[in-house]
């Protein structure tokens, strides 16, 4: 989740998914994705100056994990806002910020990132040949989200924050995802609400806990600290139907799942509000 301050308050970077998309198409979600194996890879992990891969896994709860583990979480957050938004939180030698206002060094990383998504270059080539430095301290752990027994598809997903480095532009790739917006966490909240845009619950979920703070530095300070829990939530059936219960929920630990006849809450059986 990138964040930024304006006048009007802190606004967070959404990105839409392409329509075509077999997963969540036209959904409006968080720059991300899968880690890959290169992200672990000694040649990247070298480049990660502010944080060691002892104290990343730490952090994510990953006991007894190789040191490098957690690591690869933080660098993999760094490679897909790139891919995905062209933004790269990382510096150049002797630690210079990465700034595209140069309008050389502007055209050279669009192009590093056109032959990243085409599978044309690594990201290890990227790092390497730009000399890198990841800004993989510059990312807090935010939440821990792991999709409910049942679904069709499940996924463990780690949510970071991050400030939106200065001297760069949010460019959506027009491959995986077709628009981007920054957007006050309630207002888009709002949006979908009416019907506007589309949004999974853990994104939803997620957009209510950054909205509580107006601005980036508060939100950022809190991350640094905090204590982030698994969250697992659990499907029910209900008198009003389907019903998705959190950690806490009266009725979370005696939930037992949906019966064979039950659909599961997806976007076509969406979640009651």
């Amino acid at each position: 989740m990138l964040v930024r301050d304006t006048p009007e308050g802190m606004e967070v970077l959404m990105l839409r998914r392409n329509l075509a998309s077999s997963w969540v198409g036209g959904a409006h979600l968080f720059p991300g994705g899968a880690v890959d194996k290169e992200d672990g890879s000694p040649g990247v992990l070298d480049r990660s100056p502010g944080r060691g891969g002892t104290e990343a896994s730490r952090i994510l709860g990953l006991a007894g994990a190789p040191a490098a583990g957690g690591l690869a979480f933080f660098v993999a957050a760094i490679r897909e806002c790139f891919e995905e938004a062209g933004i790269l939180l990382a510096s150049g030698p002797e630690n210079a910020p990465i700034d595209f206002a140069d309008h050389r060094v502007a055209a050279r990383f669009v192009e590093h990132r056109r032959r990243l998504n085409a599978r044309e270059l690594s990201f290890a080539e990227l790092c390497e040949s730009e000399n890198l430095q990841l800004g993989t301290d510059r990312l807090w752990y935010f939440s821990h989200w792991i999709t409910p027994e049942g679904s069709p598809r499940r996924y463990d997903t780690r949510f970071f924050v991050a400030a939106m480095p200065a001297g760069q532009t949010a460019l959506h790739d027009d491959i995986e995802v077709i628009d981007s917006i920054w957007i006050r966490p309630g207002d888009a909240l709002h949006r979908h609400a009416a019907g506007e845009i589309d949004m999974l619950f853990p994104t939803m979920k997620n957009l209510q806990a950054i909205g509580r703070f107006e601005r980036s530095a508060d939100l950022l300070d809190a991350s640094a600290v905090a204590e982030v829990p698994t969250i697992l939530p659990k499907v029910t059936v209900a008198d009003q139907g389907v019903r998705i219960l959190l950690p806490g929920d009266e009725g979370y630990d005696s939930a037992t799942g949906l019966g064979e006849d039950v659909a599961f809450p997806d976007r076509s059986h969406p979640e009651p509000k």
